[in-house]
């Protein structure tokens, strides 16, 4: 990823927001070339990776660590949109936790991108909105839909998923090929480890299910490919992060 000539803050159109550190360093290595910095005014308190994929000029921002959340994420936006104001689109792209269902079968890998309904723009902030009588909750409000451009540009890509392959394994093989062993398995698609517990299983507090009670697997049929699967629905986003299955299946 070879540098080029630096640019101005007023050549860069795509904001690409991250949660996490390895959400940003994946980021990063998605770029063609990554460009120098540039000064930040004192009000802005982010820092920056700036580069290009194609003809796009990205500025990519994660928020604070440990700082998670829609509060945080807002106050890492505006002050990427202060500092940089020809941004015309703004992304918001990390690891997420799949609801798996009779209509969407996802795994480990998979990619969702999320899509407008007649009731949603695309995102739903599940934990906006009010308790009613018997502890119900009823969520209000939705977040806007994208730009009618976007979603013009989300349409011929799912045409073109039907028609072609993706190439996003072969990009993936091609960076992790120059990594050493050590970063590279930062990177590696777990599909060994895709096992789907019952809803009502308690894992205890190991995250990678040491010890965890095998019977209590849910059978599904292994794919008959190893590619990945594009998810065209909702997500969901709030301020908390949901691990427990029935408190997913509820919202969902």
């Amino acid at each position: 990823m070879a540098a080029r000539a630096t640019l101005s803050h007023d050549d860069y159109t795509v904001g690409w927001i991250c949660a996490l550190p390895l959400e940003m360093a994946a980021a990063k290595l998605m770029l063609d070339a990554i460009h120098p910095s540039l000064p930040r005014p004192p009000t802005d308190q982010n820092t920056y990776i700036l580069g290009n994929i194609g003809d796009h000029n990205i500025v990519i921002a994660c928020l604070p660590s440990g700082a998670y959340g829609i509060v945080s994420a807002t106050t890492v936006a505006m002050q990427l949109l202060s500092s940089f104001h020809s941004i015309r689109f703004g992304l918001m792209v990390g690891i997420g936790g799949g609801v798996p269902n009779g209509n969407a079968d996802v795994r480990l890998g998979d990619i969702v991108v999320s899509q407008p309904t007649d009731t949603s723009g695309g995102v739903i902030q599940y934990d906006l909105g009010k308790v009613l009588s018997g502890g119900q909750f009823q969520r209000t409000g939705m977040l806007n839909r994208p730009p009618k451009v976007l979603l013009t540009a989300l349409a011929t890509l799912q045409a073109h998923y039907f028609t072609e392959e993706s190439r996003i394994l072969e990009f993936i093989s091609e960076v992790r090929a120059k990594m050493t062993p050590r970063i590279a398995a930062n990177f590696t698609r777990p599909i060994k480890e895709d096992l789907l517990y019952e809803t009502d299983y308690d894992h205890g507090a190991s995250d990678i299910c040491i010890g965890c009670d095998r019977s209590k697997l849910k059978p599904r049929r292994p794919r008959d490919h190893k590619e990945l699967v594009f998810h065209y629905r909702l997500i969901a986003s709030a301020n908390q992060v949901v691990k427990d299955g029935r408190r997913r299946d509820q919202l969902a």
